[in-house]
């Protein structure tokens, strides 16, 4: 499945120091991040991620990123979206 993550930036400046790809590659099994789409301005990011589960991303995610971003979950309709990454769009249908 793939979630997508809405990070409301709260502080930006230690936002902008963490290493991303650290992150990103440090979930649950079989998790990993897909997509990172941060604002230029420094507020938000978007990141679609490919899991297993949603709840163990954010068991993982939240404690990651405290004090530093507020963040919201949804799981994507792969059926109607578009973009997705290929490994996914494959299964999808």
């Amino acid at each position: 499945m793939h979630v997508v993550v809405q990070h409301r930036i709260t502080d930006p400046q230690k936002f902008a120091s963490m290493d991303a790809a650290e992150v990103g590659g440090g979930g649950p099994p079989g998790t990993q991040v897909r997509q990172f789409l941060p604002a230029t301005d420094g507020s938000a990011a978007f990141c679609v991620w490919e899991t297993g589960s949603m709840d163990a991303l954010r068991a993982y995610l939240d404690p990651a990123t405290a004090g530093v971003t507020e963040n919201a979950y949804f799981e994507v309709d792969s059926q109607h979206a578009l973009g997705l990454p290929e490994a996914a769009a494959a299964g999808a249908r």
